[in-house]
């Protein structure tokens, strides 16, 4: 499938690593998909962003898909398209749903016959839960055995971060204690951090992003003191 996305966000770049193609507006989407799919956040900016505009630029025959928040979309719009049988829909989320965990579903929308939806209870089903509740489970056991956070969606695309100090050194207690209170004498921050060992457990290597660059009065110093550091070297992260 060739798929075609646009995001208040989205770069050329980061399309490009995504493997998909940035259009400049949601109608343009809509122009050239068999498929819209919306995944919006609701934002003052995003509700009823897809609108009129958008439907009417849809190709005829193709369907529309939205399970992100039913106010991101002019549902008024939407349903008059519906009527005219170009487009079909399929709905997880609606202008108006039940306020409460029960409640009766109304929302006129529901009775297009080009439209299939599921009042927010798409994701409900059983094997549904269960995937979840392993997935929650695998998550855990992730984070306790190793530290890591599968799929976590906050971390930084981007820190603050100039340069990397690379140490390689012997495989020893204290090293890159020595090297992070140097680091910290010098009023640097670190950003990022990683420790690999070889195999044998006799050398390593450490790759240390720093927002600064240590001076080089601080590094002599470094392989001065320590012969367990084998070499250092600072490089500068290219934007």
């Amino acid at each position: 499938m060739k798929v075609v996305a646009w995001s208040r966000s989205l770069t050329d770049e980061r399309a490009a690593a995504l493997g998909v193609e940035r259009m400049e507006t949601p109608q343009e989407v809509a122009r050239v998909a068999d498929v819209v799919s919306v995944h919006l956040a609701l934002k003052p900016e995003t509700r009823s962003l897809v609108g009129a505009d958008v439907f009417n630029s849809m190709r005829e025959g193709a369907l529309f898909i939205n399970t992100s928040r039913g106010e991101v979309v002019d549902q008024g719009a939407l349903r008059e398209v519906l009527k005219t049988g170009r487009i079909r829909a399929g709905l997880d989320v609606f202008a108006q749903e039940p306020a409460a965990a029960t409640g009766e579903f109304t929302d006129e929308i529901a009775r297009e016959e080009n439209l299939y939806g599921t009042h927010h209870i798409g994701a409900s089903t059983d094997q549904a839960q269960e995937a979840i509740a392993a997935e929650t489970v695998r998550i855990v056991r992730s984070f306790k055995e190793t530290g890591i956070v599968p799929n976590v969606v906050n971390l930084a695309e981007r820190t603050p971060a100039t340069h990397t100090l690379v140490v390689r050194h012997q495989d020893r207690p204290g090293v890159l204690a020595q090297v992070l209170d140097a680091i910290r004498t010098a009023g640097i921050n670190v950003q990022e951090m990683e420790n690999i060992i070889f195999e044998g457990s006799e050398a390593a290597v450490a790759r240390i992003n720093l927002e600064a660059a240590p001076a080089a009065e601080t590094l002599e110093r470094l392989r001065a003191e320590n012969p367990d550091i084998l070499e250092l070297s600072l490089l500068e992260i290219r934007s």
